[in-house]
């Protein structure tokens, strides 16, 4: 066994279940890179690391959420912050229990947690379902029409050791709910913690999610996340992820259009510069009639940054009518830098339209000199074209005020990479 799974299992003080269910995992260890999932992304390094359970919750400057309205719920080191939060300003039908509630009260409000992960490759769902012991559930009432952005805010912090924490979430709207989301990854200070995650999105009949994720956590932090989103009949996903951070991180989102007329736009910028990892592995699968995705994602490696994306797409026997389409552009800015993509499309049913395209290359020459000839020095020419390039996904968000603050952590992130 591995030393980060021993570091797990040393600190493990859960039921029999969980315990049952962890030795699953421990027993069929970390995927090496014969593991297809896991072929770009060594985990060689991470198997070596110790981690420490969170037992305290650092301090957190309240100034670092200046920049983030009410309603917020705020996570300092996998734990609830009711000091940060602000939760008495969720909109009317929006109701939020923490997992651990949950967990106390048994119940219905805990079931979801009974998902089990057989294969060997969703190693750390299967970590995640064993040693999970907070989080957050999220419910939009029927009819909800909540127009404020609920905000979700996970700050890792050091604490004198590397420390690791499991969160599950739950995300439900019910028939014909409408609710934006918002989740913010950041540090408070530099730190090495390990942060495993993984949110289930229910969208009932009708109910309309537009979700935004900015990751943009520690140099030194390692974080693993995952989402399962299943979509009934004329539901709408609107979803937009912004990586920037970590060491490490992998963001694993698997879309399930289970309803006739499910609808998916999903767009991300993934942004490795220094010697970032950054993966992102997309699943969606087209199981009802009439059902679409609209997928927008776009990579820059520069310095000895590695991007990896798999964009996946399944249209099943039976999904006629299905809509796909899959673009992935990247662009590599050093000569150390690495992307690795895989565009995969499967279809199982008769008329369809599906397309997908992935490209990994430079700045346009043409477009340089045009805008050389134009006056602009080469520097300032790099950067005009560097953020239009990242600004294209950022169109999956109608709410102005929303995509305003999104694109300005988008034009942070640049500017600290020198691309902007």
């Amino acid at each position: 066994m591995s030393t980060l799974l021993d570091s797990f299992s040393s600190a493990f003080h859960g039921d029999a279940a969980r315990r049952a269910l962890l030795d699953e995992a421990l027993r069929d260890g970390l995927p090496g890179p014969r593991t297809e999932a896991w072929k770009y992304t060594s985990l060689r390094a991470l198997e070596r690391r110790v981690f420490a359970p969170v037992e305290t919750v650092p301090e957190v400057d309240p100034r670092l959420l200046q920049a983030i309205p009410a309603p917020r719920l705020v996570f300092v080191n996998g734990r609830y912050s009711p000091s940060l939060s602000r939760s008495d300003a969720l909109p009317a039908g929006v109701s939020v229990q923490l997992l651990s509630e949950a967990l106390a009260g048994g119940g219905e409000s805990a079931r979801f947690l009974a998902r089990r992960f057989e294969r060997s490759d969703e190693i750390f769902a299967r970590l995640n379902a064993a040693l999970a012991d907070e989080g957050l559930l999220l419910r939009a009432e029927a009819g909800t029409a909540a127009e404020t952005p609920v905000h979700l805010v996970f700050i890792g912090a050091p604490d004198g050791a590397d420390r690791a924490w499991h969160l599950r979430h739950r995300i439900e709207l019910r028939h014909d709910a409408q609710l934006t989301l918002v989740e913010h990854h950041f540090a408070s200070g530099d730190h090495a913690n390990f942060i495993n995650a993984l949110s289930h999105v229910h969208l009932a009949r009708g109910a309309q999610l537009t979700h935004a994720r900015v990751q943009d956590e520690g140099e030194r932090a390692t974080l693993l996340l995952r989402t399962d989103a299943v979509l009934a009949r004329d539901a709408g996903y609107r979803r937009l992820d912004l990586e920037f951070g970590a060491a490490l991180s992998r963001h694993e989102l698997n879309v399930r259009l289970e309803g006739d007329n499910a609808r998916l736009a999903a767009s991300g910028v993934l942004l490795a510069d220094a010697r970032r990892h950054i993966d992102t592995r997309l699943g969606i699968d087209h199981i009802a009639r009439d059902t679409a995705c609209e997928l927008t994602w776009r990579g820059l490696g520069s310095g000895r940054g590695r991007v990896v994306f798999h964009g996946g797409i399944l249209i099943r026997e039976g999904a006629d009518g299905s809509d796909a389409m899959l673009s992935n552009k990247n662009l590599l800015l050093s000569d150390n830098a690495e992307i690795d993509t895989q565009p995969v499309l499967e279809i199982h049913a008769d008329e369809v339209k599906a397309a997908h395209g992935a490209t990994v290359g430079q700045l346009d020459a043409n477009a340089l000199f045009y805008l050389r000839s134009r006056g602009l020095p080469e520097s300032d020419a790099q950067r005009l074209l560097t953020t239009a390039f990242c600004r294209e996904p950022l169109s999956t968000v109608a709410n102005p005020e929303l995509a305003a603050l999104l694109a300005a952590r988008l034009d942070q992130a640049l500017a600290r990479s020198g691309l902007a």
